[in-house]
This record gives C-alpha cells, sequence and structure tokens, in this order.
C-alpha cells in the first residue's frame, strides 16, 4: 500500500491508497514545530486505528510539502521511520511527466504539480485546476498537457478571518449557505458575499483563462479539489468535475514514476 501524504499550509492531508483505491484517509493540522519523531508517532497511531501496520501494509510512501519549515522534518521522517518504504517526495528534480512551462518551475508549490499532472492524466488537456485551500490557486494545463501556469488569490478562510479580525462591527462566522443572497443580517452578510463573491470569482478567472488559452469553453475540464471546495461547488458555473483527493492521486502517479 502507498501512503500519500500532503502538507499543506493549514492542514495535511495523509491518505493510503491500496492501487488506485483510496482506502483511508485523514485531515490534521500541520504545526511546523512537530519533529520527524512526532510525525512517526502521529501516523502509526492514525494507521493503526485503521488496523494497518505502517511496518508491514505500507511498502511506499510520496510526499509533496508546500511548508519550508516542515520539510526538514518530513526527510527526517522518511530516511529514520519509514527507510524500509520506497519514498519519493515532489521537488525540483523529481521526475513526474509534467512540462513546466514557466518562468521558474522551482517556484512552482509540489501541491500545485501534482494536482495538475492528475488532473491533465485524469482528463487530458487543456484543463483547469481550483484548489480551495489556504490560497485558492487556479492551475492551467494546455492542450498539449504542459503545465503553463496559474493564479494564486487569499483563501476562504483567509478572507473570512481578516473581516473578523479588521472590522470592528464583524466577526467569524460559520461558513455556510445563507437564506438569501440579500441577507437580512450582519452574518448572514458575511455569508452571502463570501460564498457568492468566491464563486464569481473563481468563474470570472476560468472564463479569463480559458479565453487566454485560446480554447472553447467546452473543451476545457474544470477540477474542483481541496477541503473548501464543497462549500462552494454548488454555486461555481465553471466547474465540470469534483475530485477531493486530486492532490494524493498526484502524488500516486509521482511514486509510480520514480520507483518503477
Amino acid at each position: 500500500m502507498l501512503l500519500c501524504i500532503d502538507v499543506g499550509n493549514s492542514h495535511t492531508v495523509v491518505g493510503v491508497l491500496d492501487g488506485e483505491e483510496l482506502v483511508a484517509h485523514w485531515r490534521v493540522s500541520t504545526d511546523e514545530h512537530r519533529t520527524a519523531d512526532e510525525w512517526d508517532v502521529l501516523l502509526g497511531s492514525l494507521l493503526r486505528a485503521r488496523q494497518l501496520d505502517p511496518r508491514t501494509h505500507i511498502d511506499g510512501v510520496s510526499v509533496c510539502c508546500t511548508v519550508p519549515a516542515v520539510v526538514h522534518e518530513i526527510r527526517d521522517l522518511l530516511h529514520r521511520h519509514l527507510a524500509d518504504a520506497a519514498t519519493s517526495m515532489i521537488e525540483p528534480g523529481t521526475r513526474t511527466g509534467l512540462a513546466l512551462q514557466v518562468d521558474n518551475p522551482r517556484e512552482v508549490g509540489a501541491d500545485r504539480i501534482a494536482n495538475a499532472l492528475a488532473a491533465s492524466r485524469l482528463y487530458g488537456g487543456p484543463c483547469i485546476v481550483v484548489d480551495f485551500g489556504t490560497a485558492t490557486t487556479f492551475d492551467v494545463v494546455n492542450a498539449e498537457n504542459q503545465y503553463v501556469g496559474g493564479a494564486i488569490s487569499p483563501g476562504i478562510e483567509i478572507s473570512l478571518d481578516a473581516l473578523g479580525r479588521r472590522g470592528a462591527q464583524l466577526r467569524t462566522v460559520e461558513l455556510q449557505r445563507p437564506r438569501s443572497v440579500i441577507a437580512r443580517n450582519t452574518v448572514e452578510a458575511l455569508q452571502s458575499g463570501l460564498l457568492y463573491g468566491f464563486a464569481g470569482q473563481v468563474d470570472r478567472i476560468v472564463d479569463r483563462m480559458i479565453d487566454a488559452l485560446g480554447a472553447q469553453t467546452d473543451d476545457v475540464s474544470v477540477i474542483a479539489t481541496g477541503g473548501l471546495a464543497e462549500t462552494v461547488l454548488e454555486e461555481c458555473e465553471t466547474v465540470t468535475a469534483h475530485e477531493p483527493w486530486l492532490t494524493l492521486i498526484g502524488l500516486r502517479f509521482v511514486h509510480e514514476k520514480n520507483t518503477r
């Protein structure tokens, strides 16, 4: 089985794949102070809770990490605690099979590479990935299945937190659908602005990207992923597919290419 670890700025998604099947998954907070030994204890506890022994059931580990402060401990984890497993990590020099047609390939986040790779393999180009995480990221693959860039905007939770801190009469609210887009109280006004505002942002950016590709709308797959995707998915007119585990799928493809 393959253990996939996607370390993001706010959360870390851990999944176990048996071939193409995702048999277990977890979402935990990303702690920049967590040591390699603590990572080992955490992962071992999660796996054993699903009757999975990290020493006997896990024969491969694939990682992407977007938090520089965590990278060293993850490397230490792989070296000292998971040394018996075949490991792969998305970083400069890792073979992915995806050509990066950007000014500086080293600047592209590992999770964005995994997402674009998985989308191109599952849906073919041209395609656009919208990842609703700490930041909302847009990644574009052209008709030749080359990664050609994207866009980054503040994420939903960041915007909500900022409003709560900077607005004297505003507060943090639960992000859910209000009764109407025309809100009659402050809580629903915040919910309306965030929900419909972000959906409109996604649709506008995607439309402009499709124009920039010189493609027809019906020819471009738009795949939503990320922990907050379901929150706004129904309001996004341009999204054609929802793949909640897209990054883990991309990690599987990278692992297969680097450990054959």
